[in-house]
């Protein structure tokens, strides 16, 4: 998968949003306004990689599974992965993933807007 192939599936996603909230090189995709996928558009040590949200126990799995799935740029622990696009990981899995991170951020909003982000 390519960058612009990563932007195309991310912008696909039912309500997503993108936008550069941090800085011009940090594109980030959002559903209901919270986060479930950010990429660097110039990346500062080589290919292209995209961090998602995910599970704990799924995020160990994958880590051990495949090389291009690591820690999250920015942050710690495993909720989120950073899955470098040109690896061993698949494009199919990648939107998996990509589908999954969504999910993550959805069953973690309030009731109200589950249903509200459910009915767009």
């Amino acid at each position: 998968m390519n960058i612009e192939e990563l932007r195309d599936y991310c912008i696909s996603v039912k309500g997503a949003t993108e936008s550069f909230p941090f800085n011009e090189m940090t594109l980030v995709f959002k559903v209901m306004g919270k986060m479930f996928a950010y990429t660097r558009l110039k990346p500062k040590d080589g290919g292209f990689s995209v961090d998602l949200k995910c599970d704990p126990e799924k995020s160990a799995d994958l880590r051990e599974r495949y090389r291009g799935v690591g820690h999250g740029t920015h942050t710690q622990g495993l909720l989120w992965n950073k899955v470098c696009l040109d690896s061993d990981v698949p494009d199919n899995l990648i939107e998996e993933l990509i589908k999954h991170s969504v999910d993550e951020v959805i069953k973690k909003l309030p009731k109200k807007k589950r249903y509200e982000y459910l009915n767009l």
